[in-house]
């Protein structure tokens, strides 16, 4: 629609099935490129991608065009079936179901960018766990536990 103007700032975070470690050094950054080619494709901007081996962040410029929900569906499905496709992983690989989408504003795109990118420094110091429901928290998200993530104590950093 002509005289139209958005900026809209969307952060993601999801985890394979069961928050299995399955996202290996070897291939995140396959995974990552992969990823990136199905968020433009969506007409989305992305600004930051980080994959750690039990979940992903991805931070986009959001095309408001799309529903969240079919974007984070065609990431996880076309990104799942190439992962099976490629045999990254001889363990059987699905996303977990569920996703954290938290907007930003114009002026936190360069600290959240400076986040998604550091994600390996930052869990030397915070499991996944406690950084999802930090952000749960500081957000101010209501949320179930039983709706949340499998989450299993973590056996060492990354």
């Amino acid at each position: 629609m002509a005289n139209t103007y958005t900026q809209c700032y969307l952060h993601l975070v999801f985890s394979p099935k069961n928050r299995e470690a399955l996202i290996a050094k070897e291939w995140k950054t396959n995974l990552e490129k992969y990823i990136t080619g199905i968020v433009q494709n969506h007409k989305h901007k992305l600004l930051a991608i980080g994959a750690m081996p039990d979940h992903i962040h991805i931070f986009i410029g959001y095309n408001v065009n799309q529903l969240i929900p079919d974007l984070v569906e065609a990431i996880k499905t076309s990104s799942n079936a190439w992962v099976k496709q490629n045999r990254f992983t001889r363990y059987k690989f699905e996303w977990q179901r569920g996703y954290g989408a938290f907007t930003h504003s114009h002026s936190q795109v360069a600290t959240l960018v400076k986040y998604v990118l550091s994600q390996e420094e930052h869990h030397k110091r915070k499991n996944f766990r406690e950084e999802y429901l930090g952000l749960l928290h500081e957000y101010q998200i209501a949320y179930k536990n039983e709706y949340l993530f499998d989450f299993f104590e973590d056996t060492g950093s990354f």
